[in-house]
């Protein structure tokens, strides 16, 4: 019986001549106040063929009986037998500075234990955001972009038919305020935290403005005190900082996903005078069924024996020096060992656990 073991390893390394190049203060960073809104909504998919939830779904003939209570119907939900009523949950993103009646995507997901969603509409469903407040309406056929044909064990299906879209299906009702100056002072945020990355925004802002107008409060954060043209009109400043060219900054790291094989070295990563040697010992053991068969005048009885062979072998190992090197020179001496992705992750935890390895490790 032989074992084998195949990991994939992806590989992805940044040259280091790609940091220090500059890039738009868009691009790394956002304007404190400017974000999106999750919202989200519990309705009923009329209209489907016999692919609705099933009677153990008792929260859809609940939900079917309290909407026709609404409209002056009274039924009892234990009674309700339907195959075409869905429950699902409708989930959708409000961006900023969206104002009512405008239109926005909504995903409608079932809840229950549906076949398909395919022809169903969705009833008039509130979108409340994380406050409990109502923000949107959605309504409308669902669309799956697939389709579930079939029964027992003869069906086929394209895509995920319990899940689908409804292009501009939410109507805005209420608007989100959004201030763009705080204490009349404008907060930048970067999108990853990095001291030296707000330092350098801030000399790049002062630059651009011609003044002393930006400091980073921390790692994070730059507050912008407009300029006196811009304090009562902020939009056209914000147009202006999002040009600013920046030189961004990285911390130095290696991450590990040991459950895929994916390996991805950052291009600020050094390694300190280090020697490795790697060496893989491979056991090999294979059974073959032997079957002796008297001839036909004998009396002899056929026997089965079981031939067992182990062999082992240990190919040679080889110590390579790596010196203080570029991630180019440590990704052609880690090459050169000619390892798998496992024993990649083994030789670069050792590495930094002898304190070569000038980067944070991170296994996720």
């Amino acid at each position: 019986m032989r074992a084998k073991l195949t990991i994939a390893l992806i590989l992805i390394t940044i040259s280091s001549a790609a940091f220090g190049q500059s890039v738009r203060l868009k691009d790394v960073a956002s304007i404190e106040g400017v974000r999106n809104n999750q919202l989200i909504g519990y309705g009923i998919v009329v209209g489907l063929d016999s692919t609705g939830d099933s009677q153990q779904a008792k929260f859809t003939t609940q939900s079917i009986a309290n909407m026709l209570q609404s409209y002056g119907i009274t039924v009892s939900a234990d009674k309700l037998k339907v195959k075409n009523v869905a429950a699902v949950m409708v989930t959708a993103t409000l961006p900023p500075f969206s104002r009512q009646g405008s239109t926005i995507d909504v995903v409608v997901s079932s809840l229950g234990d549906a076949k398909s969603l395919q022809g169903g509409t969705l009833l008039q469903t509130p979108l409340k955001a994380g406050n409990g407040e109502v923000y949107a309406v959605a309504q409308g056929p669902v669309s799956l972009g697939g389709f579930s044909a079939g029964g027992g064990g003869d069906s086929v299906s394209k895509n995920h038919p319990t899940v689908g879209r409804i292009p501009s299906g939410a109507l805005i009702e209420r608007e989100t305020r959004t201030d763009l100056l705080t204490d009349n002072k404008l907060n930048v945020t970067l999108n990853q935290n990095d001291f030296t990355t707000a330092c350098r925004t801030a000399d790049a802002i002062n630059d651009r403005l011609g003044g002393l107008f930006a400091k980073a409060l921390d790692g994070n954060v730059i507050s912008v005190t407009p300029p006196v043209e811009y304090k009562n009109d902020p939009v056209p400043l914000i147009a202006m900082l999002e040009s600013v060219e920046v030189t961004t900054d990285t911390t130095a790291k290696v991450i590990v996903n040991e459950r895929t094989g994916t390996i991805i070295i950052g291009g600020q990563v050094r390694v300190l005078p280090v020697a490795i040697s790697h060496g893989a010992l491979t056991v090999t053991i294979q059974s073959d069924v032997l079957v002796s068969q008297p001839l036909p005048v004998s009396k002899g009885k056929t026997v089965v024996a079981k031939d067992k062979a182990v062999e082992a072998n240990e190919p040679p190992s080889h110590l390579i020096e790596i010196e203080g090197s570029s991630i180019e020179e440590l990704v052609r001496a880690l090459n050169a060992l000619r390892v798998t992705p496992r024993d990649l992750i083994a030789i670069l935890q050792a590495v930094k656990e002898a304190g070569a390895l000038q980067a944070q490790l991170e296994v996720i």
